[in-house]
Formats: C-alpha cells, structure tokens, sequence
C-alpha cells in the first residue's frame, strides 16, 4: 500500500492518535513537516491519501507555504485522492475548494458535544456513532461548507463542524488528541483560557477524568478514521 501522507504545521500539533491507529492496522504514513521547511510534495501518484492537521495560524494568512498546499488540495481533488482535514487543515480544504474562512464569536476550547447536522445524508461517514458525542476542540476560525459538500456535524458553539465531499472529510475538532498532547496544549496555549468566550473550558475542567475523555474520544476516532481508510482503500489508489 502506498503511504498516507500527512501535513504537519507545528510540532505540537502532529499526528498523535492517527499514528497509532495507522501502525495498528500497518498502513504506511509519512510526515511533511511545514513547521521546519520541509518542501511540499506536488505529486498525488505516489500516496494512497493526504491529511492536513492543525496549525496555529489562519489559512487567511500570508504564509509562504500556503498556496502550494491550496494548489496540492485542488490537484488531489481532480485525481480522486482521499484527503482528511483536521481544524486548520479542515479549513485548508474548504478555502481550497470554493468555501470560505471566518473568525468565529469567540473561541471553542475544551470538550464539547457534536450532533448530526440537519440534512446529513451520508450516514456512511458516521456508522457506528451515537447521535450527539464529546470531542476535542481548540480553535476560533470556522469554515463554511464549500459547494457540493454534505455537512455532517455541528454544535452549539461554531455550526459547522464537519463536511464531507467524495472520499474527502474536513473537520473543525480534533480526534488525534492524546492525554500527552491536551496538557502540551494548555501549557502553550494556556493564554486563550484567559480570554472570554462562552464556549471555553478552564484548565481544570479539560484535564479533569483526561484518560477517561482520551479513551472514549478514540473510540470515537477509530470510527471515523476506519470509515475514511475503508475509501482510501477502496479508492485503489494505496494498492
């Protein structure tokens, strides 16, 4: 199977859990490292799948690495290439096909419940969740649905929270999280606790019962992460 590529923009937000889950079940994956220049692979051939995690900075940015990934986005998009997006990166992929990035109210740090959007067609994408779940958040941008996508996913904080298109799924929450990379998180980010906002946790009340959260969040990811690697596989392209 070729390798499942995967994007990183900061050290402290990289694979995480999605590792794990890839060397459980031995699918190859490589890191592209954005944080420490790594060059961006242009070529879609020699992967089965891209994924693009988080980053501290808004796709509206003026970043030098920008357009080559937007552009790295729209080429796999024309080849049928399965991609995930998480939170940056889940805004990267609508920017990149025709959906817009916002500031949202305020920001959504901490555990918080997700529920079937309205009209959510493509269950496929969600076999085997509850109708509403906890997950990791920690952003203040949203993305909008960009055109032809099925939305999956909201909540009471920022609406839109995943899409799906094809074999593509973008995601504003993060499923990668381990107990390791929440605690890293509040001692960098730990400053956005500080500000107000309706929708953010203090420390305490993240950390608190953190293994019980990390675990039940897993099962969680390995839903969603096993529905977009059964396209990935389908797709014939990792063969």
């Amino acid at each position: 199977m070729k390798p499942v590529r995967i994007f990183r923009h900061i050290a402290c937000e990289g694979p995480g859990y999605l590792g794990e889950f890839l060397d459980q079940r031995r699918v190859p994956w490589e890191l592209v490292c954005i944080d420490v220049d790594h060059p961006i692979p242009p070529q879609v051939e020699d992967v089965s799948g891209l994924v693009f995690l988080g980053a501290a900075v808004s796709v509206n940015d003026d970043l030098p690495w920008l357009q080559g990934e937007l552009e790295l986005i729209r080429t796999a998009f024309a080849a049928g290439l399965p991609m995930m997006g998480v939170c940056f990166g889940g805004q990267l992929i609508s920017k990149a096909l025709g959906g817009e990035v916002s500031r949202g109210e305020g920001m959504e740090i901490g555990w918080f419940p997700l529920q079937r959007a309205n009209g959510a067609d493509d269950l496929s994408w969600l076999d085997g969740l509850p109708q509403s779940f906890d997950t990791f958040h920690w952003h203040a941008d949203t993305f909008s649905m960009p055109p032809g996508c099925q939305p999956l996913l909201q909540s009471r904080c920022f609406r839109n929270q995943a899409y799906s298109i094809n074999d593509h799924i973008g995601m504003q929450f993060h499923l990668e999280m381990t107990a390791e990379m929440v605690e890293a998180w509040i001692d960098k980010y730990g400053s956005d606790l500080e500000l107000s906002s309706a929708c953010s946790q203090r420390s305490e009340e993240i950390t608190v019962g953190l293994d019980e959260k990390i675990t039940r969040l897993h099962r969680i990811s390995d839903v969603i992460y096993g529905n977009w690697l059964a396209r990935v596989r389908a797709n014939g392209k990792g063969g």
